[in-house]
């Protein structure tokens, strides 16, 4: 077999695993830059891709390549139609982060909830009275709307209704109300963010929903609620978000992702202080990252065996 795999940022060590033991050669990429990227690639029949952009100069810099195997479920980085343009298979990992995701939406929910960031930067201050004027919210009896009901938005409805005894309002387009649990209240778009308490997304990042939620949706919004986001960051419009937290049009936010990775810190989001934030960590588990790299591994075996992908995310013409 004998062809190259370029892996442009390190994946867990089974990904590259089974690859070598399915006989391919790989080659680590320089750098996750553009320029970088599009150099590396060249000699290669795949890339096993997490965050570095593979654009339509990437995939015209080797004729050969076959298929960029997404390590996770979004593939945003990808020039989809530069792509299919190509005769290249874009895959994506869906079945490898969903449960992480969702578990890390439940955390960030009930660290909001429980004002659980506040209250540990308090005590490490010394003001262990801190609590009685800051008290934290019940989940239960509380109403969860999602936006996006994929795999994620799917699980993070039933760990929330079955687990925490939510009310779960859903909206996707994609998704016929028929098709949701019978624990999950299929609305329409505005009545999810008007009758959520808490609020988390859950879509892809496409044209249709960068910058979707804004200013118009804060003002939906209960001023207590709150606003979950571990999709993507450019959904939500982050001069809107600290403008409604300032305002108090909204009670609060927690955020795993942001609209630049990594983000500029002098970002007015990071001074409000009813603002929980991690660094894009909502699949960073040992467990995630093994199914993550072995799963794409698995995509671009299949391809480069001559074989349809299991995850396609798009129809390339040959």
């Amino acid at each position: 077999m004998n062809e190259q795999i370029l892996i442009p940022q390190a994946v867990a060590q089974c990904g590259v695993d089974y690859l070598v033991e399915h006989g391919y050669r790989i080659k680590m990429g320089t750098g996750r830059d553009e320029e970088s990227v599009a150099r590396d690639v060249k000699g290669c029949s795949a890339i096993l891709l997490r965050t570095a952009p593979v654009t339509r100069k990437v995939i015209e810099a080797e004729p050969a390549l076959k298929i960029v195997a997404r390590h996770g479920a979004g593939y945003d980085n990808i020039d989809i139609a530069a792509a299919e343009e190509h005769g290249v298979w874009a895959t994506n990992a869906p079945l490898s982060n969903s449960n992480s995701v969702a578990e890390c939406t439940i955390g960030l929910m009930l660290a909001a909830a429980k004002k659980l960031m506040e209250l540990s930067d308090s005590l490490k201050r010394g003001d262990f009275f801190y609590k009685n004027e800051h008290k934290g919210l019940d989940l239960e009896g509380k109403t969860l709307g999602i936006i996006g009901f994929g795999r994620i938005g799917r699980m993070v409805a039933k760990k929330a209704a079955l687990g925490l005894d939510m009310k779960i309002l859903a909206y996707d387009p994609n998704v016929r109300p028929e098709d949701m649990p019978e624990y999950v209240t299929p609305a329409g778009r505005d009545d999810v963010f008007s009758g959520a308490d808490f609020l988390t997304l859950h879509c892809l990042l496409t044209d249709e929903t960068r910058m979707s939620v804004g200013r118009r949706e804060f003002e939906l919004m209960k001023d207590s609620a709150y606003l979950i986001n571990c999709a993507r960051g450019p959904i939500v419009d982050t001069a809107a978000l600290v403008e409604a937290l300032n305002d108090g049009r909204i009670a609060g936010a927690a955020l795993d992702v942001f609209e630049e990775e990594p983000p500029d810190m002098s970002d007015p989001i990071f001074k409000c202080k009813n603002v929980t934030v991690t660094p894009h960590i909502a699949s960073n588990t040992v467990e995630c990252m093994d199914r993550m790299a072995l799963h794409a591994a698995m995509e671009i075996h299949r391809v480069l065996s001559g074989h349809k992908p299991e995850w396609p995310v798009n129809h390339p013409r040959f």
